[in-house]
């Protein structure tokens, strides 16, 4: 059966978008959590000089792979991408000390918004946690970095499908009815190009069927999103994203030359009214 990815417009969704420059807020990144912001980009929110030392740390890792998802690029770490758990799970302890040793001696800035959220989240009763099964726990990043040099260098796409479809063996089967929330810190941004747009469009069940992504939100096609209204993070070295991964969104493409894109990627939210998990 074909499928017809244009037989129903996308309904346009509203966006609350905040933007700010050094401190970070772990009041908006609940409010993220909570569906109340759609999206939130934090300029200089980390140093240049730890921006580059994890980039640095990247570059030589040995635990550095190439991508098989269908998508140019490298990564350090672990995805819960069309893995069972006991897979995924797994594979994270394997990759730890490499997802370790990006950060060296470094203050982590991952940890620390990790760490400062969950004291944050503590007083409201609520816990945060690393996801984790009977295999294992979850890592609290991984790091990807790409190239594509086309309109994207990560075609359209939204984070919900792969949670809700991860199966029942994985207890963040449950974020999925609440706020996916994708975190990104970037180490390292292409001279041009390289950032992150975000659709105003949170697809349903339907919609994903339409397109033919139910179970893996990816990708979506260009025809089905062109009447769709966006906007473009424009991203450098040091900045943090934090979005709704239920919005549609990309990467654009970038410039061949110079530095690549890094990204440490983390996912998060409420599997129930008491606990928040964290994963990648």
């Amino acid at each position: 059966m074909e499928t017809n990815q244009v037989s129903q417009a996308p309904a346009i969704s509203p966006v609350e978008i905040r933007e700010r420059t050094g401190s970070i807020s772990t009041a908006e990144i609940i409010s993220v959590l909570k569906g109340e912001i759609t999206a939130l980009h934090v300029k200089q929110a980390f140093s240049t000089e730890i921006a580059e030392e994890i980039t640095a740390n990247f570059v030589d890792s040995p635990g550095r792979r190439e991508r098989k998802d269908g998508v140019p690029g490298q990564y350090v770490g672990a995805s819960h991408y069309r893995k069972d758990a006991a897979s995924y799970f797994t594979a994270s302890a394997t990759v730890r000390p490499y997802v370790d040793a990006l950060f060296g001696n470094l203050v982590d800035p991952v940890r620390g918004l990790f760490d400062a959220l969950k004291r944050e989240l503590h007083k409201q009763g609520i816990e945060l946690r690393l996801a984790r099964s009977e295999h294992g726990q979850a890592n609290v990043c991984r790091a990807l970095s790409w190239s594509g040099s086309g309109t994207f260098s990560l075609d359209p796409h939204d984070d919900v499908a792969q949670v809700l479809c991860a199966g029942n063996d994985y207890e963040l089967s449950s974020v999925a009815h609440n706020t996916v929330a994708a975190l990104n810190f970037y180490p390292s941004m292409a001279e041009e190009g390289g950032n992150l747009r975000l659709w105003s469009h949170k697809p349903t069940v339907t919609d994903r069927k339409s397109q033919g992504v139910e179970t893996t939100g990816y990708p979506y096609s260009a025809a089905y999103l062109d009447a769709v209204p966006c906007r473009d993070f424009l991203l450098r070295a040091g900045d943090i994203a934090l979005i709704d991964g239920g919005f549609v969104h990309g990467v654009t493409g970038q410039s061949a030359n110079g530095r690549p894109r890094l990204v440490l990627n983390s996912f998060f939210g409420f599997a129930r009214p008491d606990l928040v998990l964290w994963w990648t």
